[in-house]
């Protein structure tokens, strides 16, 4: 009896652990829509390439701070606010198509009869 009293006991506390787990707010990243995570990803893209260019070209281009920030300022933010926008787009176009194909009951017709 007392090894189903420690199972009915362990089964409490996973259902209560699994409720806390849904109660918690959702972190940062699960709370970002669609096309921010898309522009977020292609930026840290980005900034992995110029940081990659920048290494293998330092022969011809004097490394300092301000040139690593300028590249990956200009590269990430390029390509972030780029890809953002294009997956926005996506989005609206990909809704408005969804709204459109919806049959919509029109005033007039035979099924009001």
């Amino acid at each position: 009896m007392a090894g189903q009293n420690d199972v009915s006991a362990l089964e409490e506390q996973m259902v209560d652990n699994s409720v806390k787990k849904s109660e918690r707010k959702p972190n940062l990243w699960n709370r970002l829509s669609g096309p921010v995570k898309v522009g977020l990803a292609f930026a840290l893209i980005a900034i992995v390439m110029a940081l990659i260019g920048l290494l293998k070209g330092a022969v011809t281009t004097p490394l300092s701070v301000r040139s690593i920030l300028m590249a990956l300022v200009i590269s990430g933010g390029t390509w972030g606010v780029v890809s953002w926008a294009i997956a926005t787009a996506v989005v609206e176009v990909e809704q408005d198509v969804a709204a459109v194909e919806t049959p919509t009951p029109q005033a007039g017709t035979e099924d009001d009869c």
